[in-house]
């Protein structure tokens, strides 16, 4: 079990998560379509070559979800309750096909579970970066995780 109990974090820590990936087109239409997002950008060349950025740009829920699936092995497997909340999602640079992205996290708070005494409550920051280490995306994740046993 790769994740970690509520009660073996602390704020700072930081995990540099080992996977990384390369964005493909089958990714976006995927997405776009099991969402059935039929926004222009991610779908139609055309239309997207048009615009600002002259090519289709990923759909951020791919960004966001790719995001938060790396972080997933290191932080909450096989501890995790649940999810309480995602915060503060950003977008500041967009993701095109052929971007590699890794994903970082930090913990900035952590607090006992007032109604579980076997639980308690962590954020972290994640930032998922490209193969030009800009940031494409960050949020904050809150989560209810066991302690240890």
């Amino acid at each position: 079990m790769p994740g970690r109990y509520f009660d073996e974090w602390q704020i700072g820590d930081q995990v540099a998560h080992a996977i990384t990936r390369t964005v493909t087109e089958t990714d976006n239409i995927l997405i776009s379509t099991l969402t059935h997002n039929p926004q222009p950008m991610h779908l139609d060349a055309e239309a997207a070559e048009a615009s600002e950025f002259g090519r289709i740009l990923v759909n951020s829920c791919f960004t966001f979800s790719l995001t938060v699936g790396i972080s997933v092995a290191d932080t909450t497997l096989g501890t995790l309750i649940a999810n309480l909340g995602f915060d503060e999602v950003k977008f500041p640079k967009p993701v095109f096909y052929g971007d590699t992205l890794r994903i970082e996290s930090e913990v900035v708070a952590l607090r006992e579970s007032g109604s579980r005494p076997n639980a308690g409550i962590v954020t972290w920051e994640h930032r998922a970066l490209n193969q030009r280490d800009e940031v494409v995306c960050t949020m904050k994740r809150t989560a209810l995780l066991l302690k240890t046993p």
